[in-house]
């Protein structure tokens, strides 16, 4: 346990609320919460609960406004120096952002300048508050790149954002949000859509700095699991209502509110092989939901994991894979071009009903895989046969079958979702590309049927992408595949951005989508616990080559390779 110093950031009766179409819309309500001087806070909870707009408005990010109110006090400093937030002046802010209080953001490709080099943004805002000179200015932030661990930090000070991976972006950002040695780090989900070795990386990055620094951080998050191994105090809110509050041990041990014990409860556990995942309702709908009970109704034994394995592999093969090789050309601008193979010499089968898991770090070649297997990259070498024929002497009308057998749902369903078309508009139209129904009426009749398996409300066909939650979005995600009738899913990261709650329900929907229409998944993923839960066999992907395959118990229980180890180990 952390020394826990005196309080350096008070929030007290916290409400914001939005106006729309004159109605108000409460999104916080009378938050209060401390942060001590060198102490990790986590505030976990879903999407929409409030825990990004508490952030914003520690860093006077969130203006009033005609559609914004906003009431309550933020003080910051020690309790002689105060200074109250919620009055200070924009300018008063802009000495205090960065100096004194900095903040990480989910998504560093968006919080980062495409125009501008690392460096550069780097550079700018070490000038802004510390005016040092350019040969010293220059060194520091070399320095900042360095101690975020980044191996070649001449080499990132001059790349633009969309030279670096996620992780060495997310890194970046880091380096900003330290540079100028904050009393306050806000960290808002800074490892959502990270693999889970550079996930651990990164959080032990900012423990170890923070340590160094004794500096505070507001941790927010969506995964209680996540949190654990990084806070002192965790504090879970749900639609703007701070429902409980302790230290982290004290937490896990003993939740109190039905609503934690959900939070817990919606991560694939690893102890334990569910045909179903609990979901946040069971624990607020039923007031003695026994989740033991749960567990003894839904776990497979060994004799059903037998069963259903002998079932598969005496099926035929769906789909297999021969060699399959596939590389890119880096051009650089200066020096010489430089060759990336994606994939290499890669071969594996799918059984008719079969999920396989597909896990690895970034750039391992996951996504390529599926890209090529759908065609929306083309292999430089090797074979993809698809029940029994070989895809590159399909015939046109084959070559359309089979892209109509072959579907993807994909990481972010928002762009992945025409903004333009309602969803109802959507399922027709691809009914209508591949000839799938008569009439349009008879391809409405079936989008309906579709809305309603993948949990969504038939009153809503006529409505348009943004007004849905991320998992909604992804249930049309799924419907608009399932509308062709596919034989093949490839779910790339379908999860991965979705809060732990509303994964449960798109894992539980994808398991009985998969008996009712017999479908076969390649499922990727970075997230190892909910690869050991969905899936019949895993492969592991390092570097385009497989590195290993089998059983989930068995690959998690005595992995062969230390990539595997690491992988695992990685998992928080």
């Amino acid at each position: 346990m952390k020394v826990v110093y005196s309080p350096i950031l008070q929030i007290k009766n916290l409400s914001i609320s939005f106006k729309n179409n004159q109605k108000e819309q409460k999104v916080l309500d009378s938050l209060n919460l401390t942060l001590h001087e060198g102490e990790t806070l986590a505030l976990v909870g879903e999407s929409g609960s409030g825990k990004s707009l508490t952030g914003l408005a520690s860093i006077g990010l969130i203006p009033k406004s005609s559609v914004i109110n906003i009431s309550g006090e933020i003080w910051f400093g020690h309790q002689n120096e105060r200074q109250a937030i919620h009055r200070l002046s924009e300018k008063k802010m802009q000495s205090i952002r960065a100096r004194q209080i900095a903040m990480i953001f989910q998504e560093p490709m968006t919080a980062l300048n495409p125009s501008m080099s690392c460096g550069k943004q780097l550079f700018e805002t070490i000038d802004q508050h510390l005016k040092l000179s350019k040969v010293r200015n220059k060194k520091k932030c070399l320095e900042l790149l360095e101690a975020v661990e980044l191996k070649e930090p001449n080499r990132v000070y001059k790349s633009y954002p969309h030279q670096l991976s996620g992780g060495q972006k997310q890194r970046v950002m880091i380096a900003m949000a330290l540079s100028c040695s904050p009393k306050i780090l806000i960290a808002d989900e800074p490892t959502t859509a990270l693999d889970v070795t550079v996930q651990k990386d990164i959080l032990d990055l900012i423990t170890k700095l923070q340590k160094k620094e004794r500096m505070a951080c507001l941790f927010i998050s969506h995964d209680l699991e996540l949190v654990r191994s990084y806070a002192d105090r965790i504090a879970v809110i749900k639609q703007g209502v701070l429902v409980e509050i302790k230290e982290t041990k004290e937490l896990f041990l003993a939740p109190e509110h039905p609503y934690t014990k959900a939070l817990l409860a919606c991560r694939p556990n690893p102890d334990k092989q569910l045909k179903k995942l609990p979901v946040v309702e069971n624990f607020l709908s039923e007031k003695d939901f026994n989740l033991s009970k749960f567990y003894a109704l839904q776990e497979y034994n060994k004799e059903e994991i037998k069963k259903r394995r002998k079932l598969y592999y005496h099926s035929p093969i769906l789909l297999e894979l021969k060699n399959i090789s596939k590389s890119y050309l880096d051009k650089k601008l200066f020096g010489r071009d430089h060759q990336v193979i994606a994939l290499n010499k890669l071969s594996m089968v799918l059984f008719e009903g079969e999920t396989i898991g597909i896990v690895g770090e970034s750039g391992c070649g996951k996504s390529t895989l599926g890209k090529c297997i759908i065609q929306l990259e083309q292999q430089d070498d090797g074979e993809i046969i698809f029940s029994k024929k070989k895809i590159d002497t399909l015939s046109t009308r084959e070559q359309i079958h089979y892209r109509k057998s072959v579907q993807m749902i994909f990481q972010d369903p928002a762009s992945a979702l025409n903004p333009k078309m309602s969803i109802g508009q959507m399922l027709i139209e691809v009914m209508q590309v591949h000839k799938i129904g008569k009439s349009n009426v008879n391809r409405k009749r079936k989008a309906l049927e579709l809305m309603e398996k993948v949990g969504l409300n038939k009153e809503h066909i006529n409505r348009f992408p943004h007004e849905f939650s991320g998992g909604q979005k992804q249930r049309i995600g799924i419907a608009r595949a399932l509308a062709l009738e596919p034989k093949i899913i490839i779910c790339d990261e379908s999860v991965s951005a979705l809060d732990v709650s509303v994964q449960a329900q798109i894992l539980n929907l994808l398991n009985d989508l998969k008996d009712k229409f017999s479908l076969s998944y390649l499922f990727i993923s970075h997230d190892m616990n909910i690869v050991k839960h969905f899936c019949d066999r895993i492969l592991v992907l390092n570097k385009g080559e497989i590195e290993e395959e089998g059983y989930p118990e068995e690959l998690f229980a005595h992995p062969k390779s230390a990539y595997t180890r690491k992988l695992i180990t990685s998992i928080p």
